[in-house]
């Protein structure tokens, strides 16, 4: 009986946070297409993350060089972080300037940005703002204009949108495009329009100087895009969307490789919710700040997945072995109708994402069939990722796929 119960009120906590989740995605149905204008005024130093990079660094270069923005305006310092190929070489070799750091016992972007703006601090010229990409990345012509409007109106923290440059490459490319257009909408955009906290991506990210000098970077973890957003956060700062500021990320090709990605970023976010949880939801109740409970329900969405993924074992192995129930699940006990809505509103709102997003690609509606099999193996990869969270290893996924801007805009 005692277990029964225990396991009724998990079950209440997860569908709690499933029923507000849900409903704050409703509100990313909405899109505000009003935006002020502003001249370009804003200086930005973009800063490119790379580790042994050599194969695509040289396409975002050439991308960066050609944006819509006054060149005298904006720098661009390449990271090459511990690496051993021709990175730098081919940053020098197109007219930007390779920053070369070697530390082998502080490993991972986090450590890299951090030692990145100390010297960047340093430097005779100043910037307004700091931009930053990964190596991998493209991004459209217009994003420093953007960031330059939203800096004029007073935000201190960007991120742009965050989409994948080749979602056509596999079954996982195509289940890492629908999420992340799925979470570009309603997670982020929905926030956007409660006027809410959005949440760092990693990279498409703009920084105004001011922010970074008086906070530092302090961010080392495995995500070191949530961590900061977490540190913004606690701090009264809160993150917005460029909604219209699209970067194109490049996504692991294979499942080991994106297992291995996803596996990092777990371990990244347990570290993360031990950290900043119960702190955010203290301030939360003390302030009474729904940004801050948002934030504090966000930092602990590691453990709704690790938490929903045991109890779902548990139920499988309790009803196949052939003895009386010992835990009851709290679905049996619901009308069959509000069941079935449940489901249908889990089911559809990745085809209503696409459906809001205005993809045309037939492909990717297929893939709506095999996305089931991308978001069940989160559990097992959040399993081991919890007894393996001590891990502060950084990975680094390869990236060889070399595709140009106008490769992108013409799909």
């Amino acid at each position: 009986m005692f277990f029964s119960v225990v396991f009724i009120m998990f079950q209440v906590v997860l569908i709690s946070i499933a029923v507000y989740q849900f409903t704050l995605s409703l509100f990313g149905f909405m899109k505000n297409k009003s935006r002020k204008r502003h001249a370009p005024r804003k200086s930005f130093a973009v800063l490119v993350a790379a580790h042994n990079e050599e194969q695509v660094v040289g396409a975002l270069i050439e991308n960066l060089k050609k944006l819509d923005y006054p060149k005298e305006l904006y720098d661009i310092l390449v990271i090459c972080d511990n690496c051993t190929d021709k990175t730098a070489d081919i940053s020098r070799s197109m007219g930007v300037t390779a920053c070369e750091r070697t530390n082998t016992n502080l490993r991972g972007k986090g450590y890299a940005i951090e030692w990145m703006l100390k010297k960047l601090w340093s430097m005779p010229r100043q910037y307004d703002a700091v931009v930053m990409f990964d190596a991998d990345n493209l991004v459209n012509p217009d994003f420093l204009q953007l960031m330059n409007d939203d800096l004029c109106e007073g935000h201190q923290v960007i991120q742009g949108y965050l989409d994948t440059k080749n979602p056509d490459d596999s079954w996982i490319t195509a289940a890492y495009a629908i999420t992340y257009w799925y979470c570009n909408r309603l997670w982020q955009l929905s926030r956007t329009n409660l006027k809410m906290s959005n949440f760092l991506g990693g990279t498409g990210m703009c920084f105004e100087s001011n922010l970074l000098k008086d906070m530092g970077w302090g961010a080392t973890s495995l995500v070191e895009d949530l961590e900061f957003s977490m540190r913004c956060v606690q701090r009264g700062v809160y993150p917005i969307l460029n909604y219209d500021a699209k970067v194109f990320d490049e996504k692991p090709v294979t499942f080991r490789a994106s297992a291995r990605q996803r596996l990092r970023w777990m371990q990244g976010h347990f570290n993360v919710a031990r950290n900043y949880f119960f702190p955010l939801l203290w301030a939360s109740i003390k302030e009474r700040n729904i940004v801050k409970f948002d934030a504090a329900i966000y930092t602990v969405s590691v453990y709704n997945t690790l938490l929903g993924f045991v109890l779902t074992v548990v139920l499988w192995i309790d009803v196949a072995v052939p003895a009386p129930d010992v835990f009851h699940s709290i679905y049996s006990s619901l009308p069959w109708w509000i069941v079935g809505v449940a489901v249908l509103a889990a089911v559809l709102q990745f085809p209503a994402a696409l459906m809001l997003e205005k993809v045309k690609s037939r492909k990717m509606y297929m893939h709506l069939l095999t996305l089931p099999f991308f978001l069940i193996s989160w559990w097992p990869i959040t399993f081991y990722a919890f007894f393996t969270q001590n891990n502060k290893t950084w990975s680094h996924t390869q990236h060889t796929r070399v595709v140009r801007i106008e490769e992108v805009q013409g799909k």
